[in-house]
């Protein structure tokens, strides 16, 4: 039997059951209440079980888990207050990550592995641009051209908007409108260094379920500049969780997860998002588990999570909450009815005076019930809490063994270079017509000024009485109106 993870410590000790951890989790509190250090210490738990970890580092404190702590006073004065005979400062083998491939490995992934709906949302369109988005991926498939980069999709957007009578028969309307706003959002999303996510090698999912030494290794995502772009952030997030759900074959309950996914600032993952949306990640935290994934929302407070999801996250650890405004004192009282009631405690009451390091805790026992939620101070991790230096991070991604595999972008043949050429031949077929063209009319007559004028004058009439007769079509349609 593996392990379990210690968490906390009360009049007892509070324990994860490996068992137990795709169960899901939640780990809620205001700012500075301590939720990093649970973060890091559930973290380092699973590591040291050989369970492998993904987590995103948002303030760039996180990556510390790569190098062993011990150097901090309130740890040291935190060890003793809880008595932690043979606590040793260690670190967890760890591989860094960075979408624009400064901090880390890049990660990437193709557009059509986002797919329509995803990108619908880092892309902020409505339901009518969206369906326009989701009949420019179709005529791609339809046509076997790929979409990996957003060049790619930038010249798909331009060639179903030049083309748009051709397609809407087969497609549905495609309005001018609608390509425009897509065109503008894409560049928009490509200033933010988006162009650097989308192509090839994409992310091999197996490359974050590794284990050294007999410990998982922590995947640490460096996040504090892709914060500037949230829902970038969030659906990227969204992107992984569902990629791996789509992946992993049905394994059941098992001694312990695959895997332990994090998703730190979880509002951004539920904030303006959609109901198919919302769909779609409750149903991917309701089945993912049986896939041998725990998914663990770290979020300021309890109602950023939506009640069907947050139904689903068994183990929870709840820092202190702040009770200054309505919505924070609706916070404070759906968190206390979240937890299974302990006579001994006033949760409420309790919630609004946690010290810095305190929580709340339930855990779920070995039949998958919640215990009875204790009032704790959270076990100081063994790594370091705090940034790795510089030379640090580049040591430690120097080190890895994935180092040079991510490296370089490659650009295979996809739609963006097939319209390209597409466009070049019709462009050499047109300069060829035009040479041969004026051998063709040598034998015409020429007009002469009289005769073209005329000519000209007969448009203009005919132009002119168009239009009245349309405005008058028009003016009756609408009830005389001008």
């Amino acid at each position: 039997m593996t392990e379990p993870i210690l968490i906390a410590k009360a009049k007892q000790e509070l324990f994860l059951l490996p068992k137990m951890a795709n169960r899901h989790g939640l780990i809620a509190g205001a700012t500075g209440t301590g939720k990093t250090v649970t973060l890091a210490r559930l973290a380092e738990g699973f590591s040291r079980i050989g369970i492998p970890v993904f987590m995103a580092d948002v303030k760039g404190d996180l990556a510390g888990i790569a190098m062993p702590g011990g150097d901090s006073d309130k740890v040291t004065a935190r060890i003793k207050e809880l008595k932690l005979d043979g606590y040793e400062p260690a670190a967890c083998p760890a591989v860094f990550w960075d979408l624009y491939g400064e901090q880390g490995h890049p990660v990437r992934a193709t557009v059509s592995d986002m797919g329509p709906l995803l990108l619908a949302r880092i892309l902020g369109l409505n339901d009518t641009q969206e369906g326009v988005l989701n009949a420019i991926f179709k005529i791609a498939d339809d046509n076997g051209w790929l979409l990996l980069d957003l060049k790619d999709l930038r010249a798909m957007v331009q060639h179903v908007g030049d083309n748009a009578k051709q397609f809407t028969t087969d497609y549905g309307n495609i309005s001018a409108a609608s390509v425009g706003t897509i065109q503008r959002a894409l560049l928009a999303l490509e200033s933010q260094g988006a162009d650097k996510f989308f192509g090839e090698p994409a992310l091999n999912l197996d490359d974050l379920m590794q284990t050294e030494g007999g410990q998982g290794v922590v995947n640490v995502l460096a996040a504090d500049k892709l914060m500037g772009s949230p829902k970038l952030y969030a659906t990227f997030l969204l992107w992984m969780l569902a990629e791996l759900f789509e992946n992993l074959p049905e394994i059941g309950d098992r001694e312990k997860p695959k895997l332990v996914f994090f998703f730190d600032e979880a509002h951004l993952l539920f904030d303006d998002a959609p109901e198919a949306l919302l769909d779609k990640i409750e149903q991917v935290v309701r089945l993912i588990r049986s896939k041998g994934v725990g998914v663990y929302f770290v979020s300021q407070n309890p109602l950023d999570i939506p009640d069907k999801v947050l139904g689903q996250l068994g183990n929870r650890v709840q820092h202190a909450l702040r009770a200054f405004t309505p919505r924070d004192q609706k916070a404070v009282k759906a968190a206390a009815e979240t937890f299974r009631a302990n006579p001994k405690l006033k949760v409420e009451k309790a919630i609004t005076e946690l010290e810095v390091g305190e929580a709340l805790v339930s855990l779920l026992d070995e039949k998958g019930s919640p215990l009875p939620v204790e009032r704790a101070l959270i076990v100081p991790p063994a790594c370091r809490l705090g940034p790795v230096t510089d030379a640090e991070r580049r040591k430690i991604i120097d080190a890895s063994a994935l180092k040079g595999h991510y490296e370089k972008a490659v650009d295979r043949e996809s739609a963006y270079e097939i319209l390209k050429s597409r466009a070049a031949k019709t462009v050499e077929k047109e300069e060829a017509e035009a040479e041969t063209a004026p051998t063709a009319r040598r034998g015409r007559p020429r007009e002469n000024v009289a005769e073209a004028m005329m000519k000209s004058a007969a448009r203009a009439i005919g132009s002119q009485i168009g239009r009245q007769i349309i405005r008058g079509v028009l003016g009756s349609l609408l009830g005389g109106r001008r």
